[in-house]
């Protein structure tokens, strides 16, 4: 029976998150999933995350020089999409009057706690956010392209979801060197860094469970969605009640 030692160094990020990562998955895909039909939605999670990951590319760039650095792939970047993408929603001038919400500052407020204390934590979240963005956003990419599809749109591409957009096969290669890189520098870290990356891991979701949340509408927009399938599901009942029974008669 293998050691702890001999687990991959990402799969022991994985297996110590397996609980709150099932929660943040289904909190962001029943929240950003409502939003591939609700452009506000979608946008308003753009605002939220974008400035994390402003803030752990800035982070990449301060800390080349050391073993974060090698988290930085080529491709992997996503900054420019983002602001590409609220452009699309919000206008081009929609940093003019944009302030960050409270508890977006919160979550800054902890990453440059981790940068001053021990920048090599930040690794969790750099991990953790773009391997769930080139994962969870190719699935939203594809769930926006099947709507458009329902909705006879007519265009090719899929507008507003530069952020979603990784060149043909970069996204398992990406992928790959992210998990190769992660565990590379697991090996060059001390036992103590090690712990606190897994545990620090943990609050990666914690954290984005809580600005998730932010996003205004989606309860609403599923209490209207539910409503809907309700009232189709209580008309389905009465069309199928009256077919049986004038198969009957």
């Amino acid at each position: 029976m293998s050691s702890e030692a001999d687990v991959p160094f990402t799969k022991q990020m994985r297996n110590a998150t397996r609980e709150i990562h099932s929660v943040s998955d289904a909190l962001i895909n029943a929240k950003l999933g409502i939003a591939m039909s609700e452009d506000r939605v979608w946008a308003e999670g753009l605002l939220i995350f974008y400035e994390v990951f402003k803030y752990l590319e800035g982070a990449l760039d301060r800390h080349s020089h050391s073993l974060i650095g090698e988290l930085d792939i080529p491709g992997i970047r996503r900054t420019e999409a983002f602001e590409k993408d609220l452009a699309y929603y919000i206008g081009a001038d929609w940093k003019k009057d944009y302030t960050p919400r409270e508890c977006v500052c919160q979550y800054l407020k902890h990453l440059k706690k981790l940068e001053n204390e021990n920048p090599y934590l930040l690794m969790a979240y750099i991990y953790h956010l773009y391997m769930g963005l080139l994962s969870g956003g190719q699935i939203l990419r594809r769930k926006k392209v099947l709507l458009q599809k329902l909705r006879f749109f007519r265009k090719d591409t899929v507008e507003g979801m530069a952020v979603t957009e990784i060149a043909d096969g970069s996204v398992f290669k990406i992928k790959r060197q992210m998990t190769e890189a992660m565990n590379h520098i697991a090996g060059e870290m001390d036992e103590d860094t090690r712990q606190k990356l897994l545990e620090e891991s943990k609050m990666v979701f914690i954290l984005n469970n809580k600005i998730v949340h932010s996003i205004e509408g989606a309860g609403a927009i599923v209490t209207v969605k539910l409503i809907k399938l309700g009232i189709f599901g209580v008309l389905a009942a009465l069309l199928f009640t009256y077919l049986k029974k004038l198969l009957k008669g």
